[in-house]
């Protein structure tokens, strides 16, 4: 397709080495027209062994854990390198993830790479150790010393949605704090992670095994990689369901885990607010990448009085926004990744219809995308939150429209859910705002259209969303351990 993948298909990047795949290769597929676009080395049990032996390897025998500038200095080489080949990226990542080109120049692709000087930054500026001064216990006195630690090898598993963000997400700062790192990314978007292979052999000096690079069919090869006592942290973005097995595989070591799962975010908008800004504005974003984003608000919960104009107001947005060809410019809602997830979202929009609910928008593949994974931006409106799509995440371009009572109303129906990743206020008090930020229970939140993402910013969910944070110096330190020193005053 590009320079940065190789006619025969990626390949594994293992032990510093570029290899084949032990089960061959297998196909990535255009979301945007259902045709193949190359091939990808798929991993056997066995490579992923190798993996996992090189990054112990490279853990236990080299300095990289004990050299912050060297990590430091590695990273800016990969983000110097994806830069120079921002174009081939971009390419790649349009096709492979159907992803909108505009979404590219964000979150998509340059975002998570200008985001690796953050880890880079800090790997430099971070203090290791604090002396906590001389104590007596027992009659002896002792210098204590927090240091802080790399924890190991790092199991990374990661989603097809927005693969660059959350492949460097757990990349950059697992580097930066002195792991080696096994990632294994999701098979729908291989050559996203794969590439970074070659950037990595070709343009940097990251010591052989420092980072494994495994892309299969095989999912049993996650659950291998959670289970293998060598690997110290597991860290996972996905879906709560499968977080909950990668909790249990981790369980038998004791493992690490962090883990970033699925959200029902809710979007409260207070009877003062602006209805068509903050309807709009909501509306507009579940249409995003085709709604395939675990911290979109895609319920909507607005003041029962205001029902009929918050309605009026999504579907106007929701009605003008086409599902389209990800390549041109002004697209915002490209395809769904598979036809697996079509046929998910298409399985929700009938539930809603069996449980009364009107689908004011949409509701439908675009006639004029005969090929493609496509479905239109959708307003379902006539349901209560204990419906079966206000619950449940559904991964598609799909809004939910729940009408509330009061404000504390609006909180509790925001926090009846299993999930609290992300949400939404909108108003004009700031004593009301500030009640509903205290009251909902939910990992970040936005006002009046703020941005809470930035590289130094954490990200992470309540409840059902996830334990830990992404992200940020409380990210970076997820990959830390604590060592306590004393010695004699």
């Amino acid at each position: 397709m590009n320079g940065l993948v190789p006619p025969e298909g990626t390949p594994l990047l293992i032990g510093g080495k570029l290899v084949p795949g032990g089960s061959g290769v297998f196909a990535t597929v255009d979301p945007a027209t259902e045709e193949v676009l190359g091939h990808a080395a798929d991993a056997s049990a066995e490579d992923m062994d190798a993996a996992v032996a090189a990054a112990r390897t490279a853990f236990d025998d080299s300095d990289w854990s004990r050299d912050p500038a060297l990590r430091a200095h590695c990273l800016r080489q990969l983000r110097d390198a994806m830069r120079e080949h921002i174009e081939e990226l971009r390419e790649i990542t349009v096709a492979e993830v159907g992803a909108p080109v505009s979404l590219t120049s964000g979150p998509q692709l340059e975002g998570p790479v200008g985001d690796l000087t953050f880890s880079a930054d800090l790997a430099e500026s971070y203090v290791w150790e604090t002396d906590l001064g001389v104590a007596e216990q027992m009659g002896i006195s002792s210098r204590r010393v927090i240091r802080r630690e790399a924890t190991g090898v790092v199991g990374a598993i990661t989603p097809w949605n927005f693969p660059h963000q959350i492949n460097l997400a757990k990349l950059g700062p697992a580097l930066a704090a002195g792991n080696t790192v096994v990632l294994k990314p999701a098979p729908d978007t291989p050559w996203c992670a794969a590439v970074l292979g070659a950037l990595v052999t070709e343009h940097t000096d990251i010591p052989a095994g420092v980072l494994n690079i495994v892309t299969s069919t095989d999912h049993g090869l996650g659950a291998r990689l959670v289970a293998d006592p060598r690997v110290d942290m597991i860290t996972f973005t996905g879906s709560t369901a499968t977080g909950r097995s990668v909790m249990t595989g981790a369980a038998a070591n004791l493992k690490r885990t962090f883990l970033e799962l699925g959200g029902k975010s809710a979007a409260i908008v207070l009877d003062d607010a602006d209805m068509n800004a903050a309807a709009a504005y909501t509306a507009f974003s579940v249409a995003v990448h085709a709604g395939q984003g675990c911290a979109l608000t895609t319920r909507m919960l607005v003041p029962r009085a205001r029902y009929d104009e918050a309605v009026a107001a999504a579907a106007g947005t929701l009605s003008g926004i086409r599902a389209g060809d990800p390549t041109k410019p002004r697209t915002i809602c490209g395809p769904l990744i598979s036809a697996r997830q079509r046929d998910r979202v298409e399985r929700y929009l009938e539930i809603a219809r069996a449980e009364g609910g009107t689908i004011a928008v949409g509701g439908g593949r675009p006639a004029n995308r005969p090929q493609g994974f496509y479905i239109e931006p959708t307003l379902i409106t006539g349901l209560s939150n204990t419906a079966t799509v206000a619950q449940e995440e559904i991964f598609g371009p799909v809004l939910v429209v729940i009408a509330y009572d009061d404000d504390a109303d609006a909180i509790r129906l925001a926090n009846e859910s299993p999930y609290g990743l992300s949400g939404s206020v909108w108003g004009n008090d700031p004593e009301r705002i500030e009640r509903v930020i205290a009251g909902v229970r939910t990992g970040t939140l936005s006002v009046n259209g703020g941005l809470w993402y930035h590289a130094d910013a954490p990200f992470g969910g309540y409840k059902q969303s996830g334990i830990g944070r992404e992200m940020g110096v409380a990210g970076f330190e997820e990959y830390l351990e604590t060592k306590l020193i004393a010695t004699p005053a």
